[in-house]
């Protein structure tokens, strides 16, 4: 015996197979979209009921072509992130499915453009036209795919490439207080590879658009720009777009990683991004733990630095090396965010407050940074000065604090404190200045080897470009040589070393 149930559905199914033969004869198409309703607006978030089938990171369109993601899949509604204004979203609005999850333009066609965490255009030079799209959240290669790091990422800053390398796949992070020079590392690091057939993608997350403005300008008056990819989620962007900008900047990233190259990502800086996660969530009501930040504020910057890796050959051997930056509060490394990305990263460079402010730039801490890669990825001639200049600058930076309070110095002491000074002054670069790497090993030889000893202090600057020029003039072999990576003889080590003693003899007090 037939139920009421069982005639009811026979009933819809007679309907639904008729209304079927009408489209069919008709040439039209049945499409069935899936649609919700704002039940709630906050600052940067919604909550909508009614998309029962919406898939976790899914794109949706509210009111005015509003663009969200899914954040939130709770029982009984959806809690969406806004990547646009809400000025035109109400509750009791319609909210619509894409289908697709949420995903950035990836391509060739992005080199020298600036555009949002969605891919679109903020330079006003027309629309971004690549052929492919990609999801911004993807699985970090498996350990088995992955390569050592052995090859260098050389940023022309001769205290980062001699003490603190940084290899090809590596993720180093970059931390400081503020107006210590972290963004002008990144910079000095993106300008260093435009001839060397690196990509760079820099994210910017929180900054002000004043700031990027800047920073674009400087890329471009020093001819970066063309092989570098510029993504912005600007202070004044929703919390939501702020969120998703790293991880969008790394799928752009990603792709060029996947066709065999060596790419750059800087993330300036991820202590604006854990805020904005952190607003979202409490927002969105999930639960706070420390310092109010969600209890996953770990995960969500561990599965984005995973990405940054050294794929083997048969992957096709590309690479995306990663320097995240942080802002520290009172130079208070052992903070929270601090501590999870340090903890994350295969090193760290610090910059010292107190170092910015008596004019050492880069205003690196050389005792608190540190490179887990280390020499294996370093070109060889600079392990011949590297530990000697470790150890001759950590013994002075030691022994500087004591001589304050002492007036009279023995004289190993004292020819300690006055290589050091040397030592640091040699280190000191001007901002956008990138140096090539046998002008480095050059200098580095000179001052480890004693040669600029008796020069005075202020001095150091014009006999470091003394030496460079005659380097450069009177060793091209050797200066070759070294920038493609090789192992210096003795022989070449004793040439370097006597041309630098030469020119300092000869030019004298006229340096």
């Amino acid at each position: 015996m037939k139920t009421k149930r069982n005639i009811l559905e026979a009933q819809i199914n007679k309907t639904f197979d008729t209304f079927g033969q009408v489209l069919e004869e008709k040439h039209y198409t049945l499409r069935i979209q899936e649609t919700g309703t704002v039940t709630y607006v906050g600052k940067g978030i919604a909550r909508v009921n009614g998309l029962w089938n919406v898939k976790s990171e899914e794109m949706v369109l509210l009111s005015g072509g509003v663009l969200g993601m899914v954040f939130n899949l709770d029982p009984e509604e959806v809690g969406i992130i806004l990547l646009d204004e809400d000025i035109d979203i109400q509750a009791g609005g319609e909210v619509q499915r894409t289908g697709n999850v949420m995903e950035v333009p990836v391509g060739k066609m992005l080199l020298g453009r600036v555009v949002d965490a969605v891919g679109r255009p903020l330079d006003n030079l027309g629309p971004v036209r690549t052929a492919q799209r990609q999801i911004i959240e993807r699985e970090a290669p498996a350990i088995i795919d992955r390569s050592p790091v052995d090859t260098p990422l050389q940023t022309g800053i001769k205290v980062i490439d001699a003490l603190i390398p940084i290899g090809r796949g590596q993720r180093e992070l970059i931390l400081g207080d503020r107006q210590t020079g972290k963004t002008t590392i990144a910079l000095d690091t993106i300008i260093n590879q435009k001839d060397k057939g690196v990509i760079c993608v820099y994210c910017a997350i929180g900054q002000r658009s004043s700031s990027v403005a800047k920073l674009i300008a400087d890329l471009r008056k020093n001819d970066a720009l063309s092989n570098t990819i510029i993504v912005v989620a600007a202070g004044e962007s929703t919390p939501g777009m702020k969120y998703i900008a790293p991880y969008a900047a790394t799928a752009i990233a990603e792709y060029f990683m996947y066709q065999g190259m060596d790419v750059l990502i800087v993330y300036d800086d991820l202590t604006n991004h854990a805020r904005a996660y952190r607003e979202l969530s409490l927002l969105l009501r999930r639960p706070p733990g420390r310092e109010a930040f969600p209890g996953d504020i770990f995960y969500i910057h561990s599965r984005l630095l995973e990405r940054s890796t050294h794929l083997k050959k048969e992957l096709g051997g590309g690479s995306l090396t990663s320097l995240p930056i942080i802002e520290t509060e009172a130079q208070n490394v052992s903070a929270y965010i601090p501590t999870n990305l340090i903890s994350i990263t295969d090193g760290q460079i610090y910059l010292s407050p107190e170092l910015a402010q008596k004019g050492i730039m880069p205003a690196v801490n050389v005792g608190k940074s540190v490179s887990r890669v280390g020499g294996k990825a370093q070109f060889p001639p600079y392990r011949m000065v590297a530990s000697d200049l470790r150890l001759s600058y950590s013994q002075f930076e030691e022994l500087e604090k004591f001589a304050r309070f002492s007036t009279r110095l023995d004289e190993s002491t004292r020819k300690i404190l006055e290589r050091g000074k040397r030592v640091r002054e040699v280190l000191k670069q001007p901002q956008y200045q990138p140096m090539p790497v046998s002008l480095q090993i050059a200098v580095l030889m000179a001052v480890v080897e004693g040669i600029l000893d008796e020069v005075p202090v202020d001095l150091i600057s014009p006999a470091e470009a003394f030496i460079n020029k005659g380097v450069s003039e009177k060793l091209p072999d050797i200066c070759q040589r070294i920038e493609e990576g090789k192992q210096l003889s003795d022989e070449d080590r004793y040439k370097i070393i006597s041309i630098a003693r030469n020119i300092v003899e000869e030019k004298g007090e006229n340096i």
